[in-house]
Parts: structure tokens; sequence; C-alpha cells
């Protein structure tokens, strides 16, 4: 389970997730929730961040 938390996201970036969750459904026959995807986004993202 993970922790519930409140963010505020640019438009922009709302639709392009909301597109690659389309397309996460369109391949697939399970549902994908928003919060799925934004996770799977920023792991993603946050794997180009060194740690220091």
């Amino acid at each position: 389970m993970g922790v519930r938390i409140t963010v505020v996201l640019d438009n922009l970036n709302v639709e392009k997730l909301r597109g690659i969750q389309a397309k996460m459904l369109r391949g697939s026959t399970k549902s994908v929730s928003f919060s799925y995807v934004l996770n799977r986004v920023t792991e993603e993202g946050l794997k180009k961040f060194k740690h220091s």
C-alpha cells in the first residue's frame, strides 16, 4: 500500500499521463489506474537522477 498525498500537476502533464494511461488500457484487459501510471512514470524518471 502506498502513501496518500496531494499534488498539483500542470494540465499538460495530466494530458500526457492520461494519454499514457489510455495507451496502456488499449493493450490490457485489466483496469489501469491514474495512480499506477503516475507511479510508473515517476519511477522511470527518478532513475535518471543520481543519488547524492
